[in-house]
């Protein structure tokens, strides 16, 4: 992603088509200048006291003072040690000699197991209208190719042909990600199931969301729960809008008896650092969140490593009992066929859920990235990424024109294309599958339930892992 985050918004009054956002970054990673501790499991007090010993470090900050894992960033920014204790994690300020003494801690293996540097991460990227006109010419091109060879009967293709077939569009009722994962079918609603969204914020004053209680947090110094930005909004209303909407258009939203606990870990520019994406974690946990859902992350290199302090975290909220499943998108990075960028940072660890895009023919996006890095950074399934209809704020650009050039969509609503519109589609599910199987399901057993019910598509499971993900009917 540009490490700009202004936008070309689409101007078409006709055939609108939709802005892409995602997961990437700029050409070259970013630090902080700060560094990540991973501590052993089940001994914090021994490796926050090997830290201070080690380092010489006095000043800590510890997410459990707060109510509720609420840190407040100003203060865990003023300190040498930020400790995130149902992590296992410790965020440091460390010079060159308190670094080399960490790191060779790190390789006695002792209570401190590893040490990373902090990374900036994004939530999106100018829109290419261009791009994304190009890909809708190019899946329209592609449906009138199949229908002709299925006409036609090219041999060997029958079978291919005849799934290829399948599109989903918007209707009056429903958007085509809704129909296409069977939420508008299903009887459950992710009631009672707790899911934190860790992205800009959220739109408090959402008419679709009057009377939902929303639990939030900013995360992000001096800025409010507020997204000025539009991007954790219109995540939010794919994940958790509502059933019956206020603004009278089609339902977008899967679990809309879900609890919505909102953490805000971007800033209103979109970027946001490793310390305050942990601390939002930490939060989604302490808080009892079962479902965590990120479309976030930082563009990973061919042949690039997952970062062990992110996989452990993952592991342990995914293994513990009942657990946490986090859920991330697997980046815009790609520039199919041509380019087939690796999956994004958080996404491509292991125990992390890593969510392709597909559009409405059950295609794979153009930007979507693959799991092309043999060391770890595979995709494990697909949800819907390209014109995503959702809510967004009543801020966003073009609201002074409703119904004009700039506004194809009525106001605060949006339609959007990227990985990070596939994630939320995803979360949403699982919060129903949660609900439907009851609360005792371990986040290993969503993350079963999740891949086991997808619909396998004729594409490489490079590409979209398992495959479609469906909801419980």
């Amino acid at each position: 992603m540009d490490q700009s985050c202004d936008r070309t918004r689409n101007s078409l009054s006709q055939s609108p088509t939709p802005p892409l956002v995602g997961v990437e970054t700029g050409p070259a990673s970013e630090f902080t200048g700060k560094y990540m501790v991973l501590l052993r499991d089940g001994e914090m007090k021994e490796g926050l006291q090997a830290i201070k010993r080690v380092a010489s470090l006095t000043s800590v900050c510890v997410a459990a003072d707060y109510e509720g894992a609420a840190v407040r960033m100003d203060e865990a920014g003023k300190a040498e040690v930020f400790v995130l204790d149902k992590l296992g994690v410790a965020v440091v300020s460390a010079d060159p000699p308190q670094l080399r003494r960490l790191q060779s801690a790190a390789a006695e293996g002792g209570a401190i197991l590893a040490v990373e540097p902090e990374r900036i991460m994004y939530a999106i990227e100018p829109a290419r209208d261009r791009l994304a006109i190009l890909d809708y010419l190019r899946g329209y091109r592609d449906a009138v190719n199949r229908l002709y060879d299925s006409l036609t009967g090219v041999p060997g293709e029958a079978e291919k042909e005849l799934a290829a077939l399948t599109a989903f569009t918007d209707n009056a009722e429903f958007t085509w990600g809704v129909q296409a994962t069977r939420v508008n079918q299903s009887r459950f609603s992710g009631r009672g199931v707790r899911v934190a969204v860790l992205d800009t914020g959220f739109d408090l004053d959402h008419p679709d969301f009057v009377g939902r209680p929303v639990v939030s947090h900013s995360f992000v110094h001096v800025q409010t729960i507020e997204d000025v930005h539009d991007h954790g909004t219109h995540c939010i209303g794919t994940a958790l809008g509502a059933q019956q909407l206020a603004g009278g258009v089609r339902r977008y939203g899967c679990a809309f008896g879900g609890d919505i606990y909102v953490g805000k870990v971007l800033s209103n520019q979109g970027s946001g650092a490793d310390s305050a994406i942990l601390a939002g974690i930490n939060w989604a946990i302490t808080n009892s969140c079962r479902v965590i859902s990120m479309s976030l992350g930082a563009r990973v290199q061919p042949g690039g490593a997952f970062s062990s302090i992110y996989e452990n975290v993952a592991q342990r909220a995914l293994t513990s009992n009942p657990g946490a499943l986090i859920i991330a998108a697997a980046g815009n990075d790609s520039n199919r066929p041509i380019v087939i960028a690796p999956v994004s940072r958080p996404a491509n660890c292991p125990s992390i859920l890593a969510v392709a895009a597909l559009d409405s023919n059950l295609g794979i996006a153009r930007f979507s990235n693959g799991g092309i890095n043999p060391n770890g950074g595979g995709v494990d399934v697909a949800g819907q990424g390209v014109s995503v209809f959702s809510s967004v704020p009543d801020s966003f650009p073009a609201w002074d024109q409703p119904g004009g050039p700039g506004r194809p969509w009525p106001p605060r609503y949006h339609t959007i294309s990227g990985t990070s519109m596939a994630t939320p589609h995803v979360a949403g599910i699982a919060a129903m599958w949660l609900e439907a199987r009851g609360a005792g399901t371990t986040a290993q057993g969503l993350w079963q339930l999740l891949t086991g019910s997808a619909v396998r598509l004729l594409l490489p499971s490079r590409d979209v892992g398992a495959g479609l993900v469906q909801g419980p009917v």
